[in-house]
């Protein structure tokens, strides 16, 4: 009877054993998440997606190891609403105040409700954004750069964060790290303010002898020097703790690889949200004049850099092959958007937008339609995809992965691509709303709708293509990807169709 009941506790151990030592093979094999966005990245910037006045070797290595996908969307053609239909899942425009945002905005992402980093939250997973936020901090325009800054993104899921606040060319030029700027010296505290001058500082404006790099008019760059630039937006105080351009994407680096190196033993997921190349585009010294494109073009060239030097970091920490890399840009490309850095002067037959129609600010295809580039995994099929994807579509695609339920009264326009982007199927969306300036665009297979608009035809301050009509706009991209021809009038009954899909949609 001894032995009988030994042998039974023997074999319960066992069993237990094997449960334990399953259940941790298992949190092994769940594959890290990094999303990698640039800003203002077009669609025919890389070479792997035809361009050949540069040469990106890094991101084509990425691409040759995973799905480069052809069709791939952000939700709209400026940076704010994009990241935010990244973290929620949901079109912008259907939510208030989710234009692009100063650089003292409150946060506009909700706290009670899934994000796409608490979702891995919830999965288990160690989350962590790095880079660009431009999502807001805090719950008011008015708020203490001094003190705890609260709430942003510790409070929509992220365990680590270290970021600046909005964009580059906006002030604060400040690191954020867990709620404090980074090296802020009590004695000489931050005041921030986008109506009236604060401090004594130089501005571009009153000094413009100051500038290392000259402002185009009207972008309204001509405030706060810092670093001798320009930037939209007043501020004094924080002289200690205030970054330079050449610096900031090496220190974001170095902490996007001491999260990883950190997290190595655990799941985790990371946004890494590189600033290139969007304006102030000044490079380290490394790479400045070496792509014979000017900054925007050194940006470039540091961006991909920077991606080898990630995809190092993984292969040094033993764990590539177990991670999923996400490559991808938050809109799509603008050479003139505020400072003469030889973008326009310099393009020597560069064509960021591909072959295209339009750029960032615009409704046309080169606004949205951006590189996106899935790497992973051995179970991820190598390729090339024409499947139709959007941004929007990752938080469901990933709780799909994760086995995480969305919550039930949330509004999820994403659907789930999962194996799309694992490039087991060509089969995508068949329905997707994008988001220019000042209007929305609806895509229906190969079909494409533009509502009509009075907003301008042109930027003139970019000189871009808005896709704005006061009569309704119809595309065959099959046939005409650069949308040269409307075809509303020839197709009246798709037009009326796709116009009705499109606010029926709107009044979900």
């Amino acid at each position: 009877m001894h032995k009988k009941n030994s042998f039974s506790i023997l074999k319960k151990s066992s069993i237990f054993l094997l449960c334990l030592l399953s259940t941790a093979i298992f949190a092994q094999k769940r594959p890290n998440v990094i999303i990698i966005m640039t800003d203002d990245l077009g669609y025919g910037d890389l070479s792997c997606y035809g361009a050949t006045k540069i040469n990106t070797p890094n991101i084509d290595k990425l691409a040759k190891q995973g799905v480069r996908f052809t069709d791939a969307h952000s939700t709209s053609a400026t940076c704010t609403p994009s990241r935010y239909g990244l973290m929620t899942g949901q079109y912008p425009w259907r939510t208030k105040g989710t234009g692009i945002l100063p650089g003292d905005a409150a946060l506009i992402v909700p706290t009670d409700k899934t994000t796409l980093p608490s979702l891995f939250q919830k999965a288990g997973y160690k989350t962590g954004i790095v880079g660009k936020w431009h999502l807001g901090l805090g719950n008011e325009l008015q708020k203490n750069w001094n003190g705890e800054i609260k709430p942003g993104p510790n409070e929509v899921g992220f365990d680590y964060s270290y970021i600046f606040p909005a964009t580059a060319d906006r002030v604060p030029t400040v690191f954020v790290e867990n709620h404090h700027v980074v090296a802020l010296d009590p004695n000489d505290p931050i005041e921030v303010d986008y109506s009236k001058k604060v401090g004594n500082g130089p501005t571009g404006k009153e000094n413009p002898e100051l500038l290392k790099m000259k402002s185009s008019p009207n972008h309204g760059h001509n405030n706060t020097i810092v670093n001798g630039i320009g930037r939209i937006g007043y501020m004094s105080g924080g002289n200690k703790a205030r970054w330079t351009d050449e610096e900031m994407p090496m220190t974001f680096l170095s902490k996007a690889n001491e999260f990883i190196e950190t997290n190595k033993k655990v799941p985790f997921f990371l946004y890494y949200a590189l600033t290139e190349p969007h304006v102030p585009r000044m490079p380290s010294t490394m790479f400045k004049g070496k792509s014979g494109l000017g900054y925007r073009g050194d940006a470039i060239l540091q961006m991909d850099w920077t991606v080898g030097e990630i995809m190092k970091q993984l292969e040094y920490q033993g764990i590539a092959n177990n991670t999923i890399v996400i490559f991808t840009s938050d809109n799509g490309p603008v050479l003139d958007d505020g400072y003469e850095d030889g973008a326009v002067t310099e393009l020597n037959g560069h064509t960021p937008w591909g072959s295209l129609r339009g750029g960032k600010y615009s409704t046309f295809e080169a606004g949205t339609r951006v590189p996106f580039i899935v790497r992973g995994p051995a179970t991820i099929k190598k390729g090339v995809s024409p499947a139709l994807l959007s941004q929007v579509d990752l938080l469901p695609s990933f709780s799909k992965m994760l086995n995480v339920k969305l919550d039930k009264d949330q509004v999820i326009d994403g659907e789930d691509m999962l194996q799309a982007m694992l490039g087991k199927t060509n089969k995508g969306r068949t329905v997707l709303i994008k988001q220019g300036i000042n209007t929305l665009a609806i895509r229906k297979e190969n079909w494409k709708y533009i509502d009509p608009s009075n907003g301008p035809t042109m930027n003139l301050l970019t000189n871009i293509e808005m896709g704005n009509n006061q009569q309704p706009q119809l595309y065959d991209l099959n046939k005409d990807i650069g949308e040269k021809e409307n075809l509303a009038s020839r197709y009246p009954e798709i037009t009326k169709e796709l116009a009705k899909l499109l606010q029926q949609i709107k009044e979900q």
